[in-house]
């Protein structure tokens, strides 16, 4: 079982380091700083040996420089002009092998075109998700480069994994987006229970991710596109009927823009 643990670093971003139980051998995924990320390894007596991106934006890449300065590994990332640091480019299908675990690629466009996911679920107890900041806890990231349409089908991607796959998203957004989340489905029991526990939490200073993606098809609604309670929510919103769940995505993700 990999063992995933959050690095917290500007004002609610999360890199997630990963290693095998007991090994001092880690990778780091999105490392936007590097500072944070070689203080814990110092505390820990941990040795980088990967880093894995999943798009080219700042917060996600700004730390790779200064982390080769200290130490030499390589970099799977997208094939992407404006990270100039990948070693190995990864698209569609790929499947590469680090520290004992093979994590399968998906594309996952719409945030910026060259988004990609880091999927791994063989010999594992709970399949493990890296998925940047396409599907967060309780939402989805903006549509920055690519389409509305083109989002809802990365999320109907990762929505078809196993159900008890952990969602390791890169930012603590969870309650804003419960709180949205509500907005569009004011009846949904199970997604009040979860707005209270994800607030005990952020109290405590937990972090509320990893989610996993049963409880992301339960409570969030841009993975429910195709429900009555989400597709009326939109048409009202929109002020018209619509019911094409690439339609009401396009009205939720933009209601959620100005929320």
């Amino acid at each position: 079982m990999l063992e995933v643990t959050p690095i917290k670093a500007f004002h609610d971003n999360y890199f997630w380091l990963f290693r095998q139980p007991d090994s001092k051998e880690c990778g780091i995924v999105d490392p936007g700083d590097a500072e944070p990320v070689l203080r814990h390894l110092q505390d820990n007596g941990l040795t980088l040996s990967v880093i894995l991106i999943t798009h080219h934006h700042a917060d996600h890449t700004g730390g790779i420089q200064r982390l080769l300065q200290h130490y030499d590994v390589p970099i799977y990332g997208p094939d992407s002009p404006d990270i100039p640091a990948i070693t190995q480019t990864l698209s569609e299908g790929d499947t590469i092998k680090v520290l004992g675990t093979s994590f399968r690629i998906y594309e996952i466009p719409g945030h910026t075109l060259d988004h990609i996911a880091y999927f791994a679920d063989s010999n594992m107890n709970e399949p493990v998700l890296f998925c940047g900041d396409t599907l967060f806890a309780g939402g989805c990231g903006r549509v920055f480069e690519g389409t509305h349409s083109m989002m809802h089908t990365s999320l109907q991607k990762l929505a078809g994994l196993a159900s008890d796959s952990k969602v390791y998203c890169a930012h603590e957004y969870t309650l804003a987006n419960l709180a949205f989340a509500k907005a569009v489905s004011p009846n949904n029991s199970i997604l009040a229970d979860r707005i209270h526990r994800e607030q005990s939490k952020r109290e405590r200073d937990i972090p509320t991710v990893p989610t996993s993606i049963g409880e992301e098809l339960a409570t969030n609604p841009f993975l429910r596109c195709a429900e009555m309670e989400v597709i009326e929510a939109a048409s009202q919103q929109a002020g018209r009927n619509i019911n094409k769940p690439e339609e009401v995505f396009a009205a939720i993700r933009s209601w959620k823009d100005s929320f």
